[in-house]
Protein backbone atom coordinates (compact mmCIF):
# COMPACT_ATOMS: atom_id res chain seq x y z
CA UNK A 1 0.00 0.00 0.00
CA UNK A 2 1.45 3.73 -1.23
CA UNK A 3 1.86 6.04 1.88
CA UNK A 4 3.06 9.63 2.06
CA UNK A 5 3.37 11.28 5.00
CA UNK A 6 4.51 14.72 5.11
CA UNK A 7 6.33 16.90 8.04
CA UNK A 8 8.03 19.99 8.83
CA UNK A 9 5.33 22.47 8.51
CA UNK A 10 4.71 25.59 10.84
CA UNK A 11 4.90 29.09 11.39
CA UNK A 12 7.78 30.78 10.10
CA UNK A 13 9.03 34.72 9.81
CA UNK A 14 9.19 36.75 6.20
CA UNK A 15 12.93 35.67 5.08
CA UNK A 16 12.78 32.62 7.55
CA UNK A 17 13.56 28.59 6.02
CA UNK A 18 11.83 25.55 6.63
CA UNK A 19 12.65 21.74 5.68
CA UNK A 20 9.23 19.51 4.48
CA UNK A 21 9.86 16.42 4.59
CA UNK A 22 8.01 13.07 2.55
CA UNK A 23 8.12 9.49 4.08
CA UNK A 24 7.06 7.05 2.17
CA UNK A 25 5.78 3.39 1.92
CA UNK A 26 4.73 0.86 -0.62
CA UNK A 27 7.14 2.27 -3.12
CA UNK A 28 11.14 3.73 -3.75
CA UNK A 29 11.57 7.05 -3.86
CA UNK A 30 14.04 6.37 -6.81
CA UNK A 31 11.72 4.20 -8.63
CA UNK A 32 8.79 7.11 -9.17
CA UNK A 33 8.49 10.49 -9.80
CA UNK A 34 8.21 12.24 -6.52
CA UNK A 35 7.06 15.82 -6.21
CA UNK A 36 6.23 19.08 -4.16
CA UNK A 37 2.63 20.90 -4.91
CA UNK A 38 0.93 23.54 -3.24
CA UNK A 39 -2.36 25.04 -2.52
CA UNK A 40 -3.11 28.43 -1.02
CA UNK A 41 -6.78 29.59 -0.02
CA UNK A 42 -8.91 30.14 -3.14
CA UNK A 43 -6.29 29.48 -5.05
CA UNK A 44 -5.61 25.83 -7.56
CA UNK A 45 -3.21 23.66 -6.74
CA UNK A 46 0.47 24.09 -7.77
CA UNK A 47 3.24 21.96 -8.45
CA UNK A 48 6.66 23.25 -7.51
CA UNK A 49 9.42 20.98 -8.06
CA UNK A 50 9.73 17.50 -8.91
CA UNK A 51 12.49 14.36 -9.66
CA UNK A 52 12.45 12.16 -12.55
CA UNK A 53 12.86 8.67 -11.69
CA UNK A 54 14.79 7.65 -15.10
CA UNK A 55 17.75 10.25 -13.96
CA UNK A 56 16.82 11.52 -10.84
CA UNK A 57 16.74 15.19 -12.83
CA UNK A 58 15.36 17.79 -11.09
CA UNK A 59 12.82 20.35 -12.35
CA UNK A 60 11.18 23.60 -11.17
CA UNK A 61 8.62 25.99 -11.66
CA UNK A 62 9.19 29.45 -11.10
CA UNK A 63 7.98 29.94 -7.99
CA UNK A 64 10.66 27.54 -6.56
CA UNK A 65 13.22 28.12 -8.80
CA UNK A 66 16.02 30.26 -6.79
CA UNK A 67 14.92 29.36 -3.29
CA UNK A 68 13.46 26.06 -2.97
CA UNK A 69 15.80 22.99 -3.19
CA UNK A 70 14.29 19.27 -3.92
CA UNK A 71 15.99 16.42 -2.67
CA UNK A 72 15.75 12.12 -2.28
CA UNK A 73 17.64 10.13 0.67
CA UNK A 74 17.34 6.46 -0.92
CA UNK A 75 18.51 4.94 2.04
CA UNK A 76 15.43 6.68 4.14
CA UNK A 77 13.07 6.43 1.64
CA UNK A 78 12.13 10.04 2.50
CA UNK A 79 12.39 13.21 0.07
CA UNK A 80 12.45 16.82 1.05
CA UNK A 81 11.55 20.22 0.16
CA UNK A 82 14.09 23.09 1.76
CA UNK A 83 12.35 26.12 1.31
CA UNK A 84 14.88 29.38 2.20
CA UNK A 85 13.85 33.13 1.72
CA UNK A 86 10.47 32.60 2.59
CA UNK A 87 7.70 34.98 1.71
CA UNK A 88 4.04 35.44 2.85
CA UNK A 89 2.55 34.73 -0.70
CA UNK A 90 4.22 30.65 0.11
CA UNK A 91 1.57 30.47 2.97
CA UNK A 92 -0.16 27.32 1.92
CA UNK A 93 -0.83 23.64 2.29
CA UNK A 94 2.28 21.98 0.54
CA UNK A 95 1.71 18.30 -0.34
CA UNK A 96 4.33 15.52 -1.71
CA UNK A 97 2.93 13.41 -4.37
CA UNK A 98 4.27 10.56 -6.16
CA UNK A 99 3.61 8.73 -9.52
CA UNK A 100 4.57 5.47 -11.06
CA UNK A 101 4.72 6.95 -14.70
CA UNK A 102 7.49 9.04 -16.15
CA UNK A 103 7.20 11.66 -18.20
CA UNK A 104 9.17 14.81 -18.38
CA UNK A 105 8.33 17.93 -17.15
CA UNK A 106 7.54 15.66 -13.98
CA UNK A 107 4.92 17.95 -12.45
CA UNK A 108 1.35 16.50 -13.44
CA UNK A 109 -1.84 14.88 -11.73
CA UNK A 110 0.32 11.91 -9.91
CA UNK A 111 -2.02 8.88 -8.56
CA UNK A 112 -0.61 8.70 -4.85
CA UNK A 113 -0.60 12.17 -2.40
CA UNK A 114 0.29 13.12 1.04
CA UNK A 115 -2.24 14.55 3.46
CA UNK A 116 -0.32 17.88 3.05
CA UNK A 117 1.15 20.31 5.95
CA UNK A 118 0.46 23.85 6.81
CA UNK A 119 3.11 25.97 5.79
CA UNK A 120 2.28 29.83 6.71
CA UNK A 121 4.61 32.81 6.42
CA UNK A 122 3.99 35.68 8.78
CA UNK A 123 5.53 38.29 11.15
Amino acid sequence: QVELVESGGGLVQPGGSLRLSCAVSGFRVNRYVIGWFRQAPGKQREGLSCISHSDGKSYYEDAAKGRFTISRDIAKNTFYLQMNNLKPEDTAVYYCAADPIDAWPCLYNYDYWGQGTQVTVSS
